[in-house]
């Protein structure tokens, strides 16, 4: 039996806005996200975890999903 590989949802986020003036642990998300900068791009694998995480800073950020 062959295993079928299942589409593999990534998740481009940008920072759009910066951190400053925000709450310690929207601070603390944007860095556990892994940007450094403005207008940086990182990529993810789409989790709940992930989604959670976005909710809290949508107001930050833009995002972008795609299929791979």
């Amino acid at each position: 039996m062959a295993k079928e590989k299942e589409a593999v949802k990534i998740v481009r986020v940008k920072l759009v806005k910066s951190g400053i003036g925000y709450t310690v642990r929207q601070k603390n998300t944007l860095k556990a996200l892994g940007f450094h900068r403005l207008n940086e791009v990182v990529e993810h694998e789409d989790t709940p975890a992930l989604r959670g995480m976005l909710n809290k800073i949508s107001h930050l950020v833009e995002i972008e999903t795609e299929e791979k």
